[in-house]
């Protein structure tokens, strides 16, 4: 039967070892050697009807010939399922010849496959010094988001490589919370080790699909977050001039403080203020520290607990429902007002400039040393070569900045009123009806960063720049948070997404210090 198919000239060209020794005499025909070697060799009587590109076609089982193909060296360390459907997938593998292709996990009632170039590539010391290949991205991270429960239990894992060696574990797929899981990861994102620049490469693992995932992942917990608030108000209620809106992680004693600095601001009674806790451990504290301030310093205070971390922009989207203003002041809890009559210069801003100019603005932050801080941000584009799974490439990330950081006080080039490409969301004063026109801050960032930088963005895109005023306050910077391994993580995540958005925007006009944009000079 199989010599009916059998065509000579194809089997000579899929054999150039027996087209060699058919001209040497040691065989009449290609038939001839099929019939007494070939066939028990298991090699191909005709070429494949569909030759599958750029990859070798065996035309022998090689197996035959050469023996098993050999394990490869690698393991799997851990696969852990959320119960909303986060997958998450650490191991290592020697591949540094022969590259990984895929890992595929089967579970009860389902299975996925995490493609080789979707994992994240690290550095794994603990095992890299059996390889002797020296230094090689042996480890990897894989995570995905179903979206829908999945059930766990026992796992079976098989590791592929491009030459088709496998290798097979059976383990227990670990059960882990939504919040945990989110932990997990981002830590390990941040605290990998890996052979080029580490933030680089951190963002170039995370490009191909782990970056998207986690962001649809955090968006359904930030979801949770935020659904059912505990929500307590101290002090009288009514209409105010703005709502001085504060989100709070970790640190509940700036409430306090906070209250103790704005309350000897003139006019300070014609704003209210709403505290988002997006650490609800903290709750307790906060509610009592806004009890005491509403009483000693006769303050409006709204409390806003949230049940988990629902991130700088959401949580600030949600404070913003309760707000009895048309004028939102996004204010950290480390920034103070610098001069005595702050709240009345802000409202002759709001008052006496033109409406685009009030529509969303910021204002030059100092340190607590004096120096400036913040007169405005801008936008640069880092560039460096990135070896993201062994490849070489070009790899550039935008990267935020603020004007004047350390200059001298008075530096008046640097605190006149105009128009600036973003203002830092460390204080935003913004009229309620622009800010709900843009749909607010995104959520799509993790925790915090770039929120604010987006969303002068939208408002630029939307036709309105945003500006700064001389309005002066302190920030002490980084103080008012607690900072945490997955916060950095978030930060890789965040960076990414903001390049990924606005890469080609800025770009066309908003790069350096003195952006040329039409927007910013009209």
């Amino acid at each position: 039967m199989e010599e009916a198919r059998f065509d000579e000239e194809t089997y000579l060209r899929l054999n150039p070892d027996v087209r060699l020794a058919v001209a040497a005499g040691a065989f009449r025909s290609g038939l001839e050697h099929f019939q007494r070697f070939g066939g028990n060799e298991g090699r191909l009587l005709a070429r494949p009807e569909r030759l599958k590109r750029d990859c070798v076609v065996f035309t022998a089982a090689p197996e035959a010939r050469r023996g098993t193909v050999k394990a490869p060296l690698c393991a799997i360390d851990v696969v852990k399922l959320s119960p909303a459907g986060g997958v998450f997938l650490l191991g290592w593998v020697d591949d540094a010849v022969d590259r990984l292709e895929r890992v595929d996990l089967y579970l009860s009632g389902w299975l996925t496959s995490f493609d080789g170039a979707s994992l994240a590539r690290l550095r794994r010391q603990d095992v890299e010094a059996e390889f002797p290949g020296g230094r090689h991205s042996c480890g990897f991270l894989g995570f995905l988001f179903a979206a829908r429960g999945l059930t766990g239990g026992a796992c079976s894992v098989v590791l592929r490589l491009k030459s088709g060696a496998e290798a097979h574990f059976l383990l227990a797929a670990e059960p882990i919370a939504d919040h945990e899981l989110r932990k997990l990861v981002l830590g390990h994102i941040a605290s990998a080790q890996y052979l080029g620049n580490p933030y680089f490469e951190a963002v170039a693992a995370i490009a191909p699909v782990i970056g998207a995932q986690l962001v649809d992942f955090n968006k359904l917990l930030s979801r949770r977050a935020v659904a059912a608030p505990y929500v307590e108000r101290f002090g009288a209620r009514g209409r105010y001039s703005g709502s001085i809106i504060v989100c709070l992680y970790g640190r509940p004693e700036y409430v306090f403080l906070q209250a103790a600095m704005f309350s000897a601001q003139p006019g300070i009674g014609a704003y209210e203020f709403i505290y988002v806790v997006n650490s609800f451990w903290i709750a307790e504290a906060v509610l009592k520290e806004a009890r005491r301030a509403a009483r000693i310093y006769g303050l409006d205070i709204t409390v806003v607990v949230l049940a988990g971390n629902a991130g700088f922009g959401a949580a600030n989207n949600v404070a913003a429902e309760y707000a009895a203003s048309d004028r939102l002041l996004i204010v950290n809890p480390d920034v103070f007002p610098r001069q005595a009559d702050w709240i009345i210069a802000h409202d002759e801003v709001v008052a006496q400039r033109a409406e685009a100019e009030v529509r969303m603005f910021g204002a030059p932050l100092y340190y607590d040393d004096g120096s400036l801080m913040h007169a405005g941000m801008y936008f640069e584009l880092d560039t460096l070569p990135a070896l993201a799974g062994g490849r070489l490439g070009s790899a550039g990330l935008l990267r935020v900045e603020h004007s004047g950081k350390g200059a001298p006080p008075e530096t008046a080039a640097l605190l006149r009123r105009r128009r600036v490409p973003a203002v830092t969301g460390a204080f935003m004063s913004v009229a309620r009806p622009w800010f709900e026109s843009l749909s607010g801050f995104s959520q799509d960032y993790i925790f915090g960063h770039y929120e604010d930088a987006d969303l002068c963005l939208r408002s630029l895109a939307a036709g309105c720049p945003v500006w700064l005023q001389d309005l002066r306050l302190w920030h002490l910077e980084g103080k008012g948070a607690v900072r945490k391994p997955q916060h950095e993580g978030a930060a890789v995540v965040n960076r990414w997404l903001f390049t990924t958005t606005w890469k080609d925007t800025v770009q066309n006009g908003l790069l350096g210090p003195a952006p040329e944009h039409a927007e910013l000079h009209s």
